[in-house]
């Protein structure tokens, strides 16, 4: 290959590299339609020595890099997920935790049998998840604050899918504790709902679903959330679903 035609694929290599040419074009501190014109399909110019070196320095490469042939030059790769573990470990309800276990248990709604339809929210005390100790602690949440919820229904998807599981940390369980835009577990008149939260004026609340087409935004003052017996249990720490 002649020597425009190595930096003409060194530079497209490069611009791979970024999210636009135009983000590039701002790195190499020229204007876009000149990289456009350079590595395109069809290129209008070839890339001269001078821009060759400008490029070379503001991306830290060494003088004359442009112009030299290369084996392979890949597209930056950012990781965003690493291997903990392989396989799952089984085990069943009676199967001993380890010393760094700990069960949560899950909460579930109780219809009272006098009640006339109404409901409760109560500790199970047969279902329980199991969680690393020190996993839970290192997340600011004391064990016994913690419980699991299921979630029903596709409101939340995509995020949760319906049978999904999140745990709770119960000790964030006042307006005051919320911070907006994060996802709490919330005792609605007896049934479990699972939302994210947003404070508004004078003590209310906005309850918003990450499916907003089927589930719009509700919106409760601090009389009202007394009224429909609205209650936080507790700020969602963890979240797991099939998919």
């Amino acid at each position: 290959m002649d020597t425009n035609t190595i930096r003409r694929e060194n530079l497209r290599a490069l611009a791979a590299r970024y999210p636009t040419q135009a983000e590039f074009a701002e790195a190499c501190g020229t204007a876009p339609s000149v990289i456009s014109l350079i590595v395109s399909p069809n290129p209008k110019r070839n890339l001269g020595p001078k821009l060759a070196r400008k490029i070379e320095a503001a991306a830290g490469l060494p003088h004359g890099w442009l112009d030299q042939a290369h084996e392979q030059t890949k597209r930056l790769i950012e990781p965003n997920a690493s291997i903990e573990s392989e396989g799952i470990d089984e085990w069943a309800d009676d199967t001993p935790l380890d010393d760094d276990e700990i069960e949560l248990p899950f909460l579930k709604e109780v219809e009272l049998s006098a009640g006339g339809g109404k409901t409760v929210i109560e500790v199970s005390g047969t279902r329980k998840l199991r969680f690393g100790k020190y996993t839970v602690r290192n997340m600011g949440v004391q064990p016994d604050q913690a419980v699991c919820v299921s979630i029903s229904g596709n409101s939340m998807e995509p995020v949760l899918q319906n049978g999904g599981t999140v745990a709770v940390d119960r000790s964030k369980n006042k307006v005051a504790d919320v911070v907006d835009g994060k996802m709490y577990a919330l005792n609605h008149a007896g049934h479990v709902r699972v939302k994210q939260l947003y404070r508004t004026a004078r003590g209310g609340l906005r309850l918003r679903s990450f499916n907003r087409d089927e589930h719009p935004d509700e919106e409760y003052t601090a009389d009202e959330l007394i009224a429909e017996d609205i209650a936080i249990i507790g700020r969602v720490f963890w979240g797991a679903s099939f998919f």
